[in-house]
């Protein structure tokens, strides 16, 4: 015979099946979740990667661009053509676009040219560079004692041995550090390497980033008086030993002829040349910075590189992804 049980008993076995159940959905809900997520995932991960491809693709179409222009400019780049940061590019399906700007890469100061090669991967202080350093970083508004310590240190990053230089640092002053490291003893790969040098800071690095770069040579960087554009006249004041003021340096820039200069002494016509200005000027181009910027529905990518036009075909040596540090 069947019987029913009692009426509070019949009140337990419905909550206990709807607490089941909100379990049960709960547990739906989560797995729903997951899946929802690792779905955008790997969506988002082929995007990058589709990305990532058009961008090498761009790289591509750059280096011809560079190839063409330096056969096509002889033996004097200059700033006619519109070529320098001039956006070009590719629409990519689904409603992309892959832009890239090609500019003077070797309008700088290179970090590594504070160093001489003495041996294969022996680098020794370049007393010369770093002094040069110092008068840039004086120019562009960092004090006279901050620059001398930054220059020294610098300097003491890159070189193979481990004897500090006058306001400088080797190993034993960071490791004494409360977040302990080394001394790079080799060429900077980067820029970003700066803000590890001993009395850097992120105000002066600000300062410092528009006029610095990292060139894969131990040798101060060529500057093309073609191409250097008038606000960069600090990199020009430089080369003189306090005997050209920014402002005098940028009405000379002013000056050039439309064509450019055929030889690069001639930008000092009228006025009295440093001597470091027969090493350190040219009237050609040997290193092109790139940048590329791809932007495809649901993903975007920036690229910074260097391209290398010291011999043909030109090459690309480096590349970075992501905003420049």
């Amino acid at each position: 015979m069947r019987t029913e049980p009692p009426g509070h008993e019949r009140g337990a076995a419905l909550l206990t099946v709807l607490m089941l159940v909100a379990v049960i959905a709960v547990m739906a809900g989560t797995a729903l979740e997951k899946l929802r997520l690792s779905t955008r995932l790997s969506g988002n991960a082929a995007a990058m990667e589709q990305a990532r491809a058009f961008a090498v693709a761009t790289e591509a179409l750059a280096t011809i661009r560079v190839g063409d222009l330096l056969q096509n400019a002889g033996q004097r780049v200059t700033l006619l053509g519109n070529w320098s940061d001039a956006p070009f590019g590719m629409p990519l399906e689904g409603g992309g676009l892959a832009t890239a700007r090609v500019t003077d890469g070797g309008n700088c100061f290179n970090l590594n040219g504070l160093v001489n090669q003495v041996a294969p991967g022996v680098y020794a202080s370049n007393p010369g560079a770093r002094v040069q350093f110092t008068r840039l970083m004086r120019l562009v508004g960092v004090p006279g004692q901050v620059a001398d310590q930054i220059a020294a240190g610098a300097a003491d990053w890159i070189d193979t041995d481990s004897d500090q230089q006058a306001g400088g640092a080797e190993d034993a002053r960071y490791t004494g550090q409360q977040l302990a490291y080394r001394t790079a003893g080799t060429l900077m790969a980067d820029p970003s390497e700066m803000r590890a040098v001993i009395g850097m800071t992120p105000r002066v690095y600000e300062q410092l980033r528009p006029w610095i770069c990292t060139l894969p040579q131990a040798s101060p960087a060529q500057i093309n008086i073609n191409t250097l554009l008038p606000e960069q006249a600090p990199l020009l004041a430089m080369l003189a030993p306090d005997t050209l003021s920014v402002e005098a340096a940028r009405q000379l820039l002013l000056r050039r002829p439309l064509a450019g200069w055929s030889t690069p002494s001639a930008i000092w016509t009228g006025t009295a040349a440093p001597v470091e200005a027969g090493s350190q000027t040219a009237i050609t181009t040997r290193w092109f910075a790139l940048r590329i910027d791809v932007a495809l529905p649901g993903a975007q990518i920036q690229e910074h590189a260097l391209i290398d036009a010291t011999r043909l075909p030109v090459r690309l040596v480096s590349r970075q992804w992501g905003e420049e540090p």
